[in-house]
């Protein structure tokens, strides 16, 4: 019988992770603070030929682009310069499971069966759930997904409850626990007494499944307009989003602007049991967003394969009841219901656009599906009813848990620039802290230029 106190079960968590992926983390370790990002993503990730044909095989991919012509009219109608740049959305709500993180699921279902796993578990409380049980479904795996689903009260956040009931209709055992440390010891609990596969958002697979979607985005515009896209905008959390279309557009030449956006939640503490349910975003906002960033490794994996910092161009926030309107506009405008994660970048690039010229091309990198408890109406219903203000204003009055101000007018939605210079130095800043140096070799100094996409001249100037 082996100790499952807390304790005991995080004193081998490593132990447990290596046997739930089948990858030695340690062979890409340097020695010091830097590893071999590239040799772990190529030698334990796939081909960007090879993904495709793992999942066309099961209709993962190849979704449409739908270009918005009235929200673009509509940016154009409130912009102080008459001009705004084209939107595009790519419509990943298309995919098995309803959003692009069928992509990454195709990848590592595809990945635990290669292996000879019987079954397969993540702990998500987000579209990746349903994904998971989807691709786990189609290939004759068995399935748990792990929710941090409730508060103290035993109250359900409606969005979380609604991905319950889609990855159980796919014949997934869902567990749910309150929010707080007990979500990854029961991961761990779970991996160690079903030996199933740890199909986690975050491994070399996991992350390469993502590339299809840049190269997709690459190839599609330059067929239908004949060049890039100016801007591939994309709804930043836990960063595999950022990273996957990030590496695929590169592999196809595209020099595309790479900028990410995240609801600010900011003053909300992502594991505060009070502050749970006082959020009307589950992902894409800066609980996520801002702590994945500047400190990659705090994922179930011992190396995450997302790193968002190596690639983001510019990083944006907007306001809850800025997504909430736009929400509203693309259905009524565009005909299109879609779930919050995507809003989330077409509401920044509704402002955006604004920023640019009328030839100038935005696309929104991705969508995802919507119903019950994701929709805008039952959130809004469920933020009223835990005493949060519903109000028409302006939204930079908003307060997170405690209002969600919508826009009186389309023209106050606007973007707010979160200074990726401190987002690095803050990285930086963490590396020296949970490595415990006070000084870098060479070698880390360069290895930390490329996590930030900087030079060492810059990483020098922030250890100093």
């Amino acid at each position: 019988m082996k100790d499952n106190s807390y304790a005991a079960v995080m004193a081998r968590k490593n132990e447990i992770m290596k046997k739930s992926i089948g990858i030695d983390y340690s062979v890409y370790e340097s020695g010091g603070i830097g590893f071999d990002y590239e040799k772990m993503m190529s030698e334990t990730g796939y081909s960007l030929d090879e993904i495709v044909k793992i999942q066309g095989e099961v209709t993962v991919g190849e979704t449409p682009i739908i270009e918005l012509k009235n929200i673009t009219a509509l940016a154009r109608k409130v912009s102080k310069t008459g001009r705004a740049a084209r939107i595009f959305v790519k419509d990943e709500a298309c995919n098995p499971g309803g959003s692009f993180k069928a992509r990454r699921a195709a990848c590592a279902v595809y990945h635990a069966k290669k292996l000879g796993y019987k079954g397969v578990i993540t702990a998500t409380s987000g579209n990746y759930g349903a994904a998971v049980a989807s691709q786990a479904a189609k290939l004759g795996l068995k399935c748990i997904i792990v929710q941090e689903c409730f508060d103290g009260r035993k109250v359900g956040q409606p969005e979380i409850l609604e991905k319950q009931r889609a990855c159980e209709a796919m014949g997934a055992e869902v567990i749910q626990l309150s929010v707080g440390p007990e979500l990854f010891y029961m991961f761990l609990i779970l991996l160690e007494e079903t030996g199933y596969f740890n199909a986690s958002l975050y491994t070399p697979f996991g992350i390469a499944g993502v590339e299809t979607l840049g190269a997709e985005i690459a190839s599609q515009f330059m067929s239908r307009e004949g060049k890039h896209p100016d801007v591939v905008l994309i709804t930043h959390a836990g960063g595999g989003n950022v990273t996957g279309t990030a590496r695929g557009l590169i592999k196809s030449g595209a020099k595309s602007q790479v900028i990410g956006a995240s609801v600010d939640l900011s003053g909300l503490h992502m594991a505060s049991d009070t502050a749970f349910n006082r959020k009307s975003f589950t992902t894409g906002h800066t609980g996520f967003g801002i702590p994945f960033a500047t400190w990659p490794d705090r994922s179930d994996v011992p190396r995450n394969a997302a790193r968002s910092l190596r690639y983001l161009d510019r990083y944006l926030l907007v306001k809850q009841g800025e997504v909430f309107y736009m929400t509203e506009a693309l259905s009524a405008l565009e005909g299109l219901e879609r779930g919050p994660a995507g809003n989330t970048s077409l509401t920044a690039a509704f402002a955006l656009a604004q920023e640019m010229d009328d030839g100038q091309i935005i696309v929104v990198q991705e969508t995802e599906y919507t119903g019950a408890g994701k929709h805008h109406m039952p959130q809004l219903s469920f933020a009223r009813a835990n005493g949060i203000s519903i109000l028409f204003g302006d939204p930079n009055t908003e307060v997170p848990g405690a209002s969600i101000v919508l826009p009186s007018c389309p023209s106050q939605i606007k973007v707010r620039d979160y200074d990726l210079g401190k987002a690095r130095k803050s990285y930086i800043k963490n590396c020296m802290n949970n490595y415990g140096v006070t000084e870098f070799s060479d070698a880390d100094a360069s290895f930390l230029a490329e996590e930030t996409k900087t030079d060492v001249a810059f990483v020098r100037e922030a250890l100093a």
